[in-house]
């Protein structure tokens, strides 16, 4: 019941004000970002990588309607890259790109410039040896995140894609994204959608998820089965075995901060564990989405801010 209004607050300014204006340093938010820098992002997954775990890395951030942003965003993933392949984490750590935060919201024509700036993150991506996926925002942007993917995939095939499993359209978009060489991080979705475009229902969700994991698993490509769900991780390894599939073959995805010691048991088991890591001063959005998928988080959220002196 909480999830809606949690969602709603994402996009208040006032509350974000007030959050933003206290300190990044205790409870549920360093719980899910460990920094705002550059050097906190690279030294977090320096130490996953330790653990045996692989990393992608988002330099927070969306809805930029200002070009200036946008480039700062692009010169902000050129550095990181930069950073990982000097500490030789680069064959470890990916990054996951929104384009939002590139120029696809710009006025005009903003899904030829987040095009462009994608295709310069690539291809610094490329020579640091490592890959890029595009994130997957609201169900507005769909078409045109999926436009700009296959022109990048021309060029950039390594590419990797996300789709979310609330969408009553993603079942078909996993068909027609399970070819050979795809990469295809398939999570359940973390915006607030009108049921005209989404299941409401968790239980649908769910449903829609074993579906969609069904294809992927089934299919060419190479699936990211990004989930914290105990029964999902179960049914995702179940059927793994079911269609064959080896170890490497695939690879479970976690958030950073989430049932920590799960990632460490699965990368232990043998599976590949990939890590996101969020990072940057643009943390509140990704922070109230975290809050609505885990409403009672909440209560201690707001005790911290209230303590704070």
């Amino acid at each position: 019941m909480l999830r809606q209004p949690i969602l709603l607050l994402a996009r208040s300014q006032g509350v974000k004000r007030l959050v933003s204006t206290m300190p990044v340093s205790s409870g549920i938010v360093t719980s899910y970002v460990p920094g705002e820098t550059t050097a906190d992002a690279v030294d977090a997954t320096a130490a996953l990588v330790a653990d045996g775990l692989r990393v992608t890395l988002d330099h927070l951030g969306e809805d930029t309607t200002d070009a200036a942003r946008a480039d700062a965003t692009v010169a902000a993933y050129k550095e990181l890259l930069a950073d990982l392949s000097s500490r030789g984490l680069a064959a470890h750590a990916e990054v996951s790109v929104k384009l939002s935060a590139i120029g696809q919201m710009l006025p005009g024509d903003g899904r030829t410039v987040a095009l462009e700036n994608a295709r310069e993150i690539c291809h610094a991506a490329r020579n640091a040896g490592t890959t890029v996926t595009l994130d997957m925002e609201d169900h507005t942007t769909t078409d045109s995140t999926l436009a700009i993917l296959r022109e990048l995939r021309k060029d950039f095939p390594e590419t990797g894609a996300v789709l979310q499993a609330m969408l009553r359209r993603t079942e078909a978009d996993c068909r027609e994204l399970a070819y050979e060489g795809s990469r295809v991080r398939l999570c359940k979705g973390a915006y607030m959608e009108p049921d005209t475009v989404a299941f409401q229902d968790r239980i649908d969700i769910d449903k829609s998820y074993v579906r969609c994991l069904k294809v992927l698993l089934g299919g060419q490509g190479y699936p990211m089965i990004a989930t914290h769900d105990p029964r999902m991780v179960t049914i995702a390894a179940s059927l793994a075995s079911r269609f064959g599939r080896q170890p490497g073959t695939y690879e479970f995805q976690m958030l950073y901060g989430i049932r920590p010691e799960e990632q460490k048991r699965l990368a232990a088991a043998g599976e590949t564990v990939r890590v996101y890591i969020p990072y940057g001063t643009e943390w509140y959005g990704y922070l109230m989405r975290r809050l609505a998928e885990k409403p009672q988080n909440l209560g201690f959220f707001a005790r911290s801010l209230v303590s704070k002196k």
